[in-house]
């Protein structure tokens, strides 16, 4: 293999940075929620951040920006919504929502070549990686809940943690995107 396709897998040492920084911020953001009854998921800036970080450092960093965020949180750090951590968080009822964005950053790192200076369709591709964090989110959330309280159909689940979300998601991602440009013109990332 040659030693410009090995370093370019690689990250640099100002890539962990970004990285770390960002998973900081993801955070941040997790902790600036508003508290919803259990089993629900509580209102919080996490998919605002996934977004930003996603337009800022592109798929491949941000990916694992995500993952370096949900490792913090499984050995317990408190990092996630609520100031909460440990896998007793991801295993539970919105633990597949936080895992979910990792699939939002891999399809997004999937499609970063096809998207690549289209603004619209860099939108749609969050837009399509918020749905499949939905979908994965949604389906974990069924099976948790039917283990610990019975079994919950999935519109009740959609009712319970979707809906409520699609419109502060979508301005959370308006906001990233309006972020992201004005960060883009004074930060070299």
């Amino acid at each position: 293999m040659s030693e410009a396709v090995v370093s370019k897998k690689k990250l640099s040492t100002v890539e962990l940075v970004y990285i770390a920084v960002c998973a900081a911020l993801m955070a941040v953001c997790s902790w600036i929620s508003i508290p919803a009854p259990a089993p629900l998921a509580p209102f919080t800036l996490q998919t605002f951040a996934v977004f930003l970080i996603l337009l800022l450092l592109g798929g491949r960093r941000g990916f694992f920006t995500v993952l370096t965020y949900i490792l913090l949180g499984a050995v317990g750090l408190p990092v996630f919504a609520q100031f909460m951590g440990g896998v007793g968080v991801l295993f539970g009822t919105t633990g597949g929502y936080i895992i979910g964005f990792l699939f939002t950053a891999a399809l997004y790192w999937a499609l970063e070549r096809l998207v690549e200076g289209r603004p619209a369709l860099q939108i749609a591709a969050l837009a399509l990686g918020l749905l499949v964090c939905y979908a994965f989110g949604t389906a974990w959330f069924m099976a948790v809940y039917a283990r610990q309280a019975g079994a919950v159909g999935l519109g009740a689940a959609l009712m319970w943690c979707v809906v409520p979300f699609i419109l502060p998601d979508l301005v959370k991602l308006a906001l990233a995107w309006s972020l992201s440009l004005a960060l883009k013109k004074h930060v070299r990332l």
